[in-house]
C-alpha cells in the first residue's frame, strides 16, 4: 500500500516544511519512494507561495536537508482527501483540518505528530516562528524523532 502523507502547520513556513524535508530524507535513505508520497501545507493561506522561514531552511540544511525550494501551500487549495494520513503539529491545526474536512463532508485521517514522541509529556510541536534559532533546532529534533517513529510504523 502506498501512503500519501501530508504534514500540516499554521502557515507552512516553519514546522511542516521541515517535516516534509525530514520525512523525504527518510524515504530516500530507505529507498522506499514506491511506498510514500510526502507533502506539506498550512491551514492559513497568508504566506502562500513564499519560501520557508530562513531559520527553518538553515536548521534543516545544517542537518543535510535542503528545503529551500519548497513553497508554502494551503490545505484549501489541495485535494486533501487524497492523503491516507494527515499529521498536524498542534491542537489548533488539528481542529482546523477537521473543520475543513467536515466542510467537505470528509472524515480525514488526522493525527498529532507529537503522538509519536517517546516523551508523552510533549503533546504538541510548538511553532518556533516567534522564537530563536534554538527553538527551531528543538523543533527539528522533535520532528526527527517523531517522523522516524512514523516511518518505522508505516514501513513494511
Amino acid at each position: 500500500m502506498k501512503h500519501a502523507l501530508l504534514f500540516v502547520c499554521y502557515e507552512n513556513i516553519c514546522r511542516s516544511p521541515m517535516a516534509e524535508g525530514i520525512f523525504s530524507r527518510l524515504v530516500a535513505e530507505g529507498m522506499s519512494h514506491d511506498l510514500f508520497t510526502v507533502a506539506s501545507a498550512g491551514t492559513v493561506c497568508s504566506q502562500k507561495g513564499e519560501p520557508p522561514d530562513s531559520r527553518a531552511v538553515s536548521t534543516a540544511l545544517a542537518h543535510g536537508i535542503d528545503i529551500s525550494a519548497q513553497r508554502a501551500r494551503c490545505i484549501h487549495d489541495m485535494e486533501i482527501d487524497r492523503f491516507t494520513k494527515i499529521f498536524v503539529m498542534d491542537v489548533d491545526n488539528y481542529h482546523d483540518v477537521i473543520r475543513y474536512g467536515n466542510s467537505m463532508s470528509e472524515s480525514l485521517p488526522v493525527t498529532m505528530v507529537a503522538d509519536y514522541l517517546a516523551d508523552s509529556a510533549v503533546d504538541t510541536i510548538e511553532d518556533p516562528y516567534y522564537g530563536t534559532t534554538d527553538d527551531f533546532l528543538s523543533v527539528y529534533y522533535l520532528l526527527s524523532e517523531a517522523l522516524g517513529n512514523i516511518y518505522k510504523e508505516l514501513s513494511p
